[in-house]
């Protein structure tokens, strides 16, 4: 096996395996080939980084946050300098092209650290001055223990943008990565362990949605983050809500992206491309629904068609050429492929691929489909693959109406010359994360998250720091107290 780790889950400060638990194969997605066996958490595995996590949380959290902040900051030195060895990690682990993950994902998971081991020793309070000498101060104070709960497509991104502000705060964390993607994490948490961070401040146990469940519900949980499906993220909310515990939901999206007739016509492929095709349409936030103005439809459609056909080159995602990768696994293809016969069905029309790609692998064609209306499943529902739809508008009202005619709110874009257009239509978006002429564009100075059923709280910038923490107030007397009796 080409990427067994030391063992199955990391807790407190070490590897530690438990083969009782039932077996999580880690699946090449380029070749079918299982690369990997690890261990589901069995109810001992989840007390241990339970507790161990609890235990570490106070002392951690004693230390100032200049020095928690010196910690993430070497990781982040520590993981750009083995970035390479990261990002060939990623790519076996969810199968995205090695091009893409040299600069999309450990590099995003050592600007996040580094991020906010930076932003730690600015943490402070303020003081409130009071009539008749009084005044108030307020103290911002970590939550205690965390549970992150991490989706697919950005195991190693996403392990952490949830840690990285957590542990700046002064909590600690027990981070469950998706059982198609179990890899990346353990390599992090090692990360962070050589960098310096104490024993248990951050563990990493394996499994399904049962031992998600078992952490979220336990009593000496402050604080859950999931990035995931709104269907999860319901059950999740829930579970959390019993205990009154912090959330933090980063689920699924429809987005839209709306280009206008005056749109530099290149860029805007250029973004359909980025918010449709990267990690093979494998991104939360992607803009599946492409409502082009009528007049400049047809011109967008070809260019978009020559630009896949000329630039997307399948193969083995270790081969730093290849620019397009295969679904995570094979349900994920057979959803998507599942879709896409739907999207026939229902009357659109297939100007591009269509098809499960002729080789080993679970590729699917990066799929083009014209004739879209709003009321057709590929327009409704979220997809997670490779599939643009384009619709066409007439009005900015009717495109904005129509953009907006959706139960989600991640993200959404929009393609003019005009800025004060640009500007006007996202502030109409009812969605999270917006872009002018840009696409899916996530650093990490920039808030990330959704409205509606798209998630609550954000990712990422001073407002992760929001969700990680809770102000204490403390009201000072300086004089005499009085009473009615």
């Amino acid at each position: 096996m080409r990427a067994q780790p030391k063992a199955s889950h990391f807790i407190n400060g070490r590897y530690v395996e438990d083969t009782a638990g039932a077996a999580i194969d880690c699946v090449y997605a380029a070749s079918g080939e299982v690369i990997a066996r690890l261990h589901e958490a069995t109810d001992a595995i989840v007390e241990e980084a339970l507790a161990a996590a609890k235990a570490a949380q106070p002392a951690w959290a004693a230390l100032s946050g200049t020095e928690r902040g010196r910690v993430l900051r070497r990781a982040a030195d520590m993981i750009r300098a083995e970035n390479r060895s990261l990002s060939e990690l990623e790519t076996m682990d969810t199968g995205k092209p090695l091009q893409e993950t040299l600069v999309a994902d450990a590099t995003s998971g050592a600007d996040a650290l580094e991020y906010f081991g930076g932003l730690a020793g600015s943490l402070t309070g303020e003081h409130i001055p009071l009539p008749g000498g009084d005044w108030a101060y307020t103290i911002r104070e970590a939550l205690g223990v965390c549970v992150g709960i991490g989706a697919w497509n950005y195991p190693t991104q996403i392990a952490c943008w949830k840690a990285s502000p957590a542990l700046a705060c002064g909590n600690s964390m027990v981070f469950k990565p998706s059982e198609t993607t179990p890899l990346s994490a353990l390599r992090i948490a090692e990360i962070l362990s050589e960098a310096g961070l104490p024993d248990g401040v951050f563990n990493v146990v394996q499994g399904r949605g049962a031992v998600g469940a078992s952490l979220i519900t336990d009593a000496r949980v402050a604080k859950v983050s999931l990035t995931g499906s709104v269907p999860t993220g319901r059950k999740v909310y829930a579970a959390a809500a019993e205990g009154m515990r912090h959330v933090t939901m980063e689920l699924g999206g429809k987005s839209p992206m709306v280009i206008f007739a005056d749109a530099d016509l290149d860029k805007a492929v250029s973004g359909a491309i980025l918010g449709n095709f990267y990690s093979s349409g494998q991104v939360c936030s992607n803009g599946t629904r492409v409502y082009v103005e009528r007049s400049v439809r047809e011109a967008f459609v070809a260019r978009l068609v020559e630009r896949l056909k000329a630039g997307v080159v399948m193969g083995d995602p270790l081969d730093e050429a290849v620019t397009f990768g295969p679904m995570v696994s094979e349900a994920q293809m057979e959803i998507v492929l599942g879709y896409i016969s739907q999207g026939i069905a229902e009357g659109a029309v297939v100007a591009h691929g269509g098809k499960r790609a002729d080789r080993d692998g679970f590729f699917v064609e990066p799929t083009v489909f014209t004739g879209v209306t709003d009321d057709m499943t590929i327009a409704r529902e979220e997809i997670f693959g490779p599939v643009l739809s384009v619709l066409d508008f007439d009005t900015e009202e009717e495109a904005i109406a129509r953009s907006n005619d959706t139960v989600f709110g991640l993200a959404a874009g929009v393609f003019t010359q005009d800025f004060a257009r640009a500007h006007r239509v996202v502030k109409a978006f009812e969605a999270g994360t917006c872009y002018i002429n840009h696409y899916n564009a996530a650093p990490v100075e920039m808030p990330f998250g959704g409205s509606k059923l798209s998630g609550v709280g954000r990712e990422n910038s001073k407002g992760a720091i929001e969700n990680y923490s809770e102000m204490k107030a403390v009201y000072v007397g300086m004089g005499d107290v009085e009473a009615p009796f």
